[in-house]
């Protein structure tokens, strides 16, 4: 009687596990009573908001978003930065066949 006693309540804490987790799946938390909400947030709309538009892009911009002294300045940048790894990678590269 004493061995079927820890597999009873190894089931028991079992089902109780699965019980919890189903009952969180049917109540929001922020909907309970005891929690509520807080007293600073916007009320909730009474039906939910529809999805985004898929095809409705936003219009272009009039002007850019850089000038071309500064794009140039950013692109010889990150080549002297490509450069500078290339170099380092090839000087850190163990030739085919050479143990570590």
């Amino acid at each position: 009687m004493l061995v079927g006693q820890p597999k009873r309540w190894l089931v028991a804490g079992a089902l109780v596990g699965c019980a919890v987790a189903l009952a969180g799946c049917s109540t929001s938390i922020a909907d309970l009573p005891i929690v509520g909400t807080p007293a600073d947030a916007p009320a909730r709309p009474k039906e939910p908001g529809s999805y985004l538009p898929v095809n409705n892009l936003p219009p272009d911009r009039d002007e850019n978003a850089m000038d071309e002294a500064t794009r140039a300045k950013m692109k010889a940048e990150l080549a002297a930065a490509r450069d500078r790894q290339a170099a380092a990678a090839a000087a850190n590269a163990v030739p085919v066949g050479t143990p570590k």
